[in-house]
């Protein structure tokens, strides 16, 4: 069984293969293991993005992570970290970039008592059909 962890790492190595920074359009790196928020960042410029990998086509919600730390950097009165979604699928794949995600985008979510992670606070990101983005890979 394909676990989440090694799906969101093979998606972050995908991206940065196949994109270049959306701002300076340089090339962009994973970011250490643990590293709060973000999943990579450009080698030339202060871009940082959330990578989220769906094997799936495009859908209106994505899982997300942990709660805590969303909801400390929402108090602290900090955007939402932009986003890029790697949508994969059988006879496709899309890259998009949510440059701006708004708080109510936000679904806030807790695993059940008896998951690996028992009650863990998480969230997903909801409506992103909704919102604004750029496809930055299409196949």
């Amino acid at each position: 069984m394909i676990s989440n962890k090694s799906i969101g790492d093979s998606g972050e190595i995908d991206v940065i293969a196949k994109i270049l920074c959306p701002n300076c359009k340089r090339k962009l790196v994973r970011l250490p293991e643990g590293y709060p928020l973000y999943d990579i960042q450009c080698t030339a410029c202060y871009f940082k993005a959330q990578v989220k990998t769906s094997n799936n086509m495009p859908s209106d919600t994505l899982f997300g992570a942990g709660w805590e730390i969303m909801n400390k950097v929402l108090k602290a009165g900090y955007p939402i970290p932009s986003l890029i979604a790697n949508f994969k699928w059988k006879t496709g794949q899309e890259i998009r970039f949510y440059p701006f995600i708004p708080k109510e985008n936000l679904k806030r979510r807790v695993l059940s008592p008896t998951a690996r992670r028992a009650n863990y606070k998480m969230f997903n990101y909801t409506g992103l059909t909704n919102l604004p983005y750029f496809k930055l890979y299409s196949k």
